[in-house]
């Protein structure tokens, strides 16, 4: 193929106040570089956009660096390799990587990865299921909550990218009953419905304590938080004796320059032996081959499912993910170029 002069990234324009809208991006026309040693340049195919991308628009100390102003943000990405000064990689081949936001990339060899397009799934698996957001559902339940065989779950976002291989995880590893929240009655079907959810409600219909006792009557063992706020105080108003908590993110309040107030019992965490445990999926590659290898038999089996909300369109990038952050995609957003 010929490779272009020009081509497009995002940047970005201004920190937000409150919810990102279009004014914080600035879609910008760059030359296309050329690969040197030990690079590919990648024509990007997909895009993901995630949560934690919220934090980076920020200007504050956290565990990954803030978005520079007026430079192209980062994030997942799949495409081909159409130019390559590594012997790692050759023209044509797949491969997922960190440089998302533009249309080319020009990519360490030693940050990418190669993709198999007919390894019997489509390629957006290795940006949700497959990728960060189910190697972060494995790792929240495997190693950080340690799910046991009998024990009862509750997974907040449980129809986002992250939740939704969560919960499957849950029930596949033995759990006796696994419940979700999400933020509409369409969400709450497909939980139960699609995705074999024994229980799951909006947590728009009420007060979320009321509801998550309604739908576990008898406790909860294991929570994985994707939502903080609300969510955190009605699983700890919940658990059982020895609770566990797998930490993931807080979507709630991503979008509060003002901090909301935390929980208002964690005195129970004493009384009731609970362990709340923050995590992050990128302190834990090294059980990528150990949950591909688990992961990979259910999906090709449909035990384990999952779907995808694609935005057609690179200039509607920030749209998708403005849009994601507001919970409307069900499984894993990804912009299609």
């Amino acid at each position: 193929m010929t490779i272009p002069a020009n081509a497009r990234e995002f940047r970005l324009a201004s920190r937000p106040d409150g919810i990102p809208g279009p004014e914080n991006f600035d879609l910008v026309e760059v030359p296309v570089p050329t690969p040197g040693e030990g690079q590919v340049l990648v024509r990007n195919q997909l895009l993901s956009v995630d949560p934690y991308m919220r934090g980076r628009m920020r200007d504050v100390e956290s565990y990954a660096p803030p978005y520079a102003l007026d430079e192209a943000m980062t994030g997942g990405a799949l495409g081909e390799v159409v130019a390559s000064g590594s012997d790692r990689f050759k023209v044509g081949d797949t491969v997922a990587h960190q440089l998302g936001w533009r249309e080319y990339a020009l990519v360490d060899a030693r940050t990418a990865e190669k993709v198999d397009p007919s390894a019997g799934v489509d390629l957006g698996a290795y940006l949700g299921v497959l990728g960060m957001p189910g190697l972060t559902a494995y790792v929240g339940l495997v190693r950080t909550a340690q799910v046991k065989e009998g024990d009862v779950v509750f997974v907040s976002g449980a129809a986002g990218a992250v939740g939704s291989v969560a919960g499957q995880i849950a029930k596949l590893r033995g759990a006796s009953r696994v419940i979700g929240s999400a933020g509409s009655a369409e969400k709450v079907r497909y939980l139960k419905e699609e995705l074999g959810f024994d229980e799951a409600f909006n947590y728009k219909d009420g007060n979320v304590t009321d509801l998550l006792a309604a739908a576990a009557p008898n406790g909860i063992d294991v929570y994985f938080d994707n939502v903080g706020g609300d969510h955190l105080e009605a699983a700890i108003n919940v658990f059982n004796v020895n609770g566990r908590a797998a930490i993931c993110g807080s979507i709630s309040g991503y979008n509060d320059e003002n901090p909301a107030p935390g929980p208002r019992n964690l005195g129970k965490i004493v009384g009731w032996r609970l362990r709340l445990e923050g995590f992050l999926v990128l302190d834990h590659f090294d059980l990528l081959g150990q949950f591909r290898a688990e992961a990979g038999p259910w999906i090709r089996d449909g035990k384990l499912k999952y779907q995808e909300t694609v935005v057609e369109g690179f200039e509607n990038t920030p749209e998708a993910f403005i849009n994601m952050l507001a919970g409307a995609n069900t499984g894993k957003m990804l912009v299609q170029l």
